[in-house]
């Protein structure tokens, strides 16, 4: 099987193919096609078997439908993410952005990450120019929202990654 088979549209294969990537791996080929069906997911596998892949691609195929149709805010416009992933640290928040990099390369989509332990004035203007795909740690997303610098009334799709962990590390009330 190849990922072409999963149902993705080209440009998401095509950068998967540049990655390296020959085929999907069995937490892809079982939840890809059930999330480009619009279902709800809850996956379970082993660090390195692709978990982000699996949650990324048909994020970025669903976003990308219509994606000219002018429905959308241009860039610089600041819209509000349509799509919203929680985890629980900064490293898995930048792992997870550039996997978002990596697979939506030849996509007219823009992503961005916040987290805390950094000044937030980059991740704020990220926000004003606008952005499709927001990835975020619960404490600095609660910290922007309640500074009025993210919208989350347009969010679509949301992935909350490592959740048993997060409850482990005290974010329950945060989420």
């Amino acid at each position: 099987m190849h990922f072409s088979d999963l149902g993705l549209i080209e440009p998401i294969v095509r950068a998967v193919d540049a990655a390296g990537y020959s085929s999907p791996t069995p937490i892809q080929e079982q939840a890809i096609p059930v999330a480009l069906d619009g279902q709800d997911i809850l996956g379970c596998a082993q660090t390195g078997t692709g978990k982000t892949c699996a949650f990324a691609l048909p994020i970025l195929d669903q976003l990308s439908d219509g994606a000219g149709n002018g429905k959308r805010k241009k860039s610089g416009q600041g819209r509000p993410p349509r799509a919203l992933v929680l985890c629980p640290t900064r490293e898995l928040a930048m792992q997870i952005f550039d996997s978002f990099v990596t697979y939506g390369k030849f996509l007219p989509l823009r992503h961005t990450v916040v987290f805390g332990g950094v000044n937030q004035h980059r991740q704020v203007q990220a926000m004003r120019a606008g952005i499709d795909v927001l990835i975020a740690t619960p404490g600095r997303l609660l910290d922007l929202i309640n500074q009025g610098h993210i919208d989350l009334s347009a969010v679509e799709t949301l992935v909350v990654d490592e959740a048993d962990r997060m409850l482990d590390l005290g974010f329950i009330h945060d989420i």
